[in-house]
């Protein structure tokens, strides 16, 4: 994701700065530029690209566009780039990224990103693409004037994203999530896309109850979400992007634990803020978290 929104920001016009851990991807992105198409269209852009923070700079506008576990660490280590007016904007999967985030970060210049509907994946050293292109909604961390989130949606509207500002960042979340956790963890455990899960007559009921259970905590919880019908809202979702692979299991494809704690493991965590259980999603969390653990001692082997 973190290349896709570079290359539209790039393409626009703007001055961007990447840093990524992978060095294959920095160098064909330094050597060839950065090649991004799917459901935005085609296009390569020249960015310079980094493996570390470099020294001497600070930006507008920072994006942390990392895996939700990693969220504070990214944070911290490109705190060199924030300058006095400098708008920090964190876009992850699941809850508890941007508090994470905002340990390292002014949580008054902190914006918290929801992006839906992308379906992302890197090819290859400097090339990503994505099956589908839906909202980006954006809302203040704590503190942060409206106008700011505003004048940061503004940007991205321009660089041809669909970019709402909101409110309510609680209820745009579970929004998100209630989405993610009927397909992260059914698909990274059985290897189906959204939309092979969505039909399956199995995985397709489990899908759908961790849905509804994530809904019944959100309200038990008392967000505001505006989901008359959670199996309704996450079939629209799945039906966008029939094709694509949640990112979790991308992650498990590539050997990598994913975010399970953030997305099918918040919900046990949340209900059990006002005294509910949530065992499907639990059972899925300790699923894939069993999954995992057999991830890493291949890695190790």
């Amino acid at each position: 994701m973190g290349s896709v929104y570079a290359a539209l920001l790039a393409d626009a016009g703007n001055e961007v700065l990447a840093i990524d851990r992978w060095a294959a991807h920095v160098a064909a992105i330094n050597r060839d530029g950065l090649v991004v198409d799917g459901a935005s269209g085609h296009r390569k852009v020249h960015i310079r690209a980094f493996e570390s923070v470099p020294e001497g700079e600070t930006v507008e506008m920072m994006i942390i566009a990392v895996k939700s576990a990693a969220a504070r660490s990214a944070a911290k280590a490109a705190s060199a780039l924030v300058g006095p007016d400098t708008l920090v904007i964190t876009i992850q999967n699941g809850l508890g990224a941007a508090d994470d985030a905002a340990a390292t970060v002014d949580p008054g210049r902190l914006i918290v990103g929801i992006a839906g509907g992308f379906g992302a994946s890197l090819k290859g050293p400097g090339h990503a693409h994505h099956n589908g292109m839906q909202v980006i909604r954006m809302g203040a961390y704590a503190g942060l004037a409206f106008a700011e989130v505003e004048r940061a949606v503004s940007v991205w509207s321009a660089a041809g994203f669909r970019t709402e500002a909101a409110h309510d960042i609680a209820a745009m979340q579970w929004d998100k999530l209630i989405c993610n956790v009927a397909y992260s963890a059914p698909c990274a455990l059985t290897g189906l896309t959204v939309g092979e899960a969505m039909d399956d007559p199995e995985i397709g009921h489990i899908s759908r109850a961790a849905a509804i259970e994530a809904a019944t905590v959100a309200r038990a919880r008392g967000i505001a979400i505006d989901i008359p019908d959670p199996v309704a809202h996450v079939r629209a979702f799945a039906g966008r992007m029939r094709a694509a692979k949640p990112s979790m299991l991308l992650d498990h494809e590539a050997g990598r634990a994913s975010e399970i704690d953030y997305i099918n493991g918040a919900i046990p965590r949340e209900a059990a803020k006002v005294g509910l259980e949530a065992p499907v999603n639990e059972t899925l969390t300790r699923l894939v978290r069993m999954k995992e653990r057999g991830l890493a001692a291949v890695r190790k082997s």
